[in-house]
């Protein structure tokens, strides 16, 4: 088996592993946010992940020597502390912040590097589910930020934002 085609796998099982848990944390925080336009905005993303990750489980290979499930885990050590941070959040501008001026700015980048790197040869499938997954992830994206502008309406709410936005962004680079 070749060594590239395990890494792919590798690629693919954290997509997957990460679309699972943004669809269990936004879908998780759809009954504790109290703004109703919050909730809805987390519900409709919440399937968007849920979707994503079944799109990307059908990219995962199947291999005699290697179950699927074997590839879904966490990209990194610092994906994986981000994401319980994240998780653990509280309040809705901190947990909007965390997805939207965080989380999905990097996994856009993620997907739309994966994308230019791809081979329309041999990687058209991938390739469509990156061009699928990207529209709904930039839409979201927006939509998101938008969302987290319209809950900034202090001073002590801007302090917030930015204090959870960059002990998120150190988790990641840390």
């Amino acid at each position: 088996m070749s060594q590239a085609l395990l890494e792919a796998a590798g690629v693919i099982g954290g997509y997957v592993w990460l679309e699972e848990r943004l669809f269990e944390t936004l879908g998780g925080w759809v009954t504790t946010v109290p703004e109703p336009e919050a909730k809805l905005h987390l519900e409709a993303d919440s399937r968007h992940h849920a979707w994503h990750a079944s799109l990307w489980r059908e990219r995962l290979p199947a291999l005699a020597e290697f179950p699927p499930e074997r590839f879904v885990a966490p990209p990194s050590p610092q994906v994986d502390a981000f994401m319980a941070t994240l998780r653990a959040s509280s309040g809705t501008v901190e947990r909007l912040v965390g997805v939207y001026r965080v989380f999905l700015p990097r996994q856009v980048a993620a997907y739309h590097h994966h994308r230019e790197r791809a081979s329309a040869i041999t990687d058209g499938p991938t390739i469509r589910a990156l061009d699928l997954v990207l529209a709904d992830e930039l839409n979201d994206w927006r939509r998101g930020e938008y969302l987290v502008q319209s809950l900034l309406r202090d001073a002590d709410d801007v302090r917030r934002a930015t204090d959870h936005q960059a002990a998120l962004e150190t988790l990641l680079v840390g």
